[in-house]
């Protein structure tokens, strides 16, 4: 992709890179959706060996999962390998010796776009607020179907088009430059599920509004956790003084009570991988159409 609003992958890793020492104290809604997701698991009838945890940051998921799935083990996958260190710390090394359990958490610095994981060898792909940072989406799910084995489910969490509705707008037309990079539609996301193999996709949403005292504390924030703008089209430089205030005097027409608010649309996802068809003989149906 060479458009304006497509991400620098290399610059995604290097601010996750910096990010990771900073990322828990500001990832209050991504620690919030990952509790959402988690309590998801509770409806759904699966035990799996091996877990993904597709862009698993600092790793806030691996005590939910390694407590839903006792037996299980998590390969924690990160793009950037500073996070992929924070997530190994999550377990003391002495609860991976031998005759404790064994080794139940492996952290693998990786792309999700091209997974160094073998065909068919997770039950289950988990990935939390991840998705929205890669640009080829369709070959992400392509990967993860791959990954899974037959009869497995991918679970996952992401951001909708309105994500920071209120400062894509603050930006407005004040420069050319991109300030707020894309999110994927819903209903979209749902159709790429469908091309790349899955089966019984189901999609939701939810609008989570946080709130600030000022534009500067959003950016904070954003920039604590990695999230801020990494898109091909964005200024060489911070913009400017002028810029920033003229931003955040427009982005005051959202102001209410007090308060500045920045709106997050989660979106919801899981699907499953079908298990192989098979005759009463136990021998793979193969389909054979004629032209």
């Amino acid at each position: 992709m060479s458009d304006a609003l497509a991400l620098d992958k290399q610059s995604v890793r290097r601010s996750f890179e910096r990010a990771a020492a900073t990322y828990d104290a500001a990832a209050v809604l991504q620690n919030e959706v990952c509790r959402r997701v988690l309590a998801r698991l509770e409806y759904i009838k699966l035990a799996p060996a091996a877990i993904l945890d597709a862009g698993s940051g600092t790793g806030n998921a691996i005590a939910g999962l390694l407590a839903r799935f006792p037996r299980a083990r998590v390969i924690a996958l990160d793009l950037a390998l500073g996070m992929a260190r924070r997530s190994r710390a999550r377990r003391p090394w002495w609860r991976e010796l031998p005759g404790l359990g064994g080794r139940r958490l492996v952290a693998v610095c990786g792309d999700i776009e091209r997974l160094p994981i073998a065909s068919g060898g997770v039950g289950l792909v988990w990935s939390n607020l991840a998705l929205q940072w890669i640009n080829e989406p369709q070959r992400a799910f392509a990967e993860m179907h791959r990954v899974l084995a037959p009869g497995g489910l991918v679970l996952f969490s992401s951001f909708g088009p309105d994500t920071l509705k209120e400062l894509r707008a603050a930006f407005g037309s004040e420069d050319r430059h991109t300030h707020v990079h894309r999110f994927i539609d819903m209903h979209d996301v749902g159709d790429l599920l469908v091309t790349s193999g899955f089966a019984d996709p189901v999609m939701d949403m939810e609008v989570v509004t946080l709130t600030y005292a000022g534009v500067r504390e959003l950016m904070r924030d954003l920039k604590a956790i990695g999230a801020h703008n990494l898109t091909r089209g964005r200024p060489a430089g911070l913009g400017g003084r002028s810029l920033l205030e003229r931003v955040a005097r427009n982005y005051e027409a959202f102001r209410r009570d007090g308060r500045l608010p920045a709106t997050f649309e989660v979106i919801y996802g899981h699907a499953w991988k079908p298990a192989a068809r098979t005759s009463p003989t136990g021998h793979p149906v193969i389909e054979i159409k004629s032209r």
